[in-house]
């Protein structure tokens, strides 16, 4: 990694991958992928509220891996990067295949952390 600092580089993939830490961006974000959508078309097909959109996608835009354009009184929201956010994901799914059950058993992250740790 010349020219790189590696803790920097590390911190930025931490933080992207902060991003992708919520199952509803992941849900908005593969959404996305079929094509751009207005919040209130990603509330009617994900059965989501509308602050909860708005929140998610104000984060995704935050992250760089969305931006928007205006269409008359609404906002269409596109991905940035749908090829590259593709590739990660399917990626993602390669090594859960991999790992099986691991990661949702894991004590700090897993499905049943947030139980054990009064949060």
């Amino acid at each position: 990694m010349d020219g790189v600092d590696e803790a920097l580089a590390l911190e930025a993939a931490a933080c992207l991958f902060h991003g992708f830490s919520d199952p509803s961006r992941l849900t908005i974000l593969r959404h996305l992928a079929l094509g751009e959508h207005r919040v209130v078309d990603l509330t009617e097909h994900l059965g989501l509220a509308q602050s909860t959109v708005s929140k998610h996608l104000a984060c995704l835009r935050d992250c760089g891996l969305v931006t928007s354009r205006p269409q008359g009184r609404a906002s269409m929201f596109v991905l940035n990067h749908p090829e590259a956010l593709m590739d990660l994901l399917s990626a993602a799914e390669r090594l859960l295949a991999l790992t099986g059950d691991a990661v949702t058993l894991c004590p700090t992250y897993g499905t049943g952390a947030a139980d054990r740790s009064g949060a």
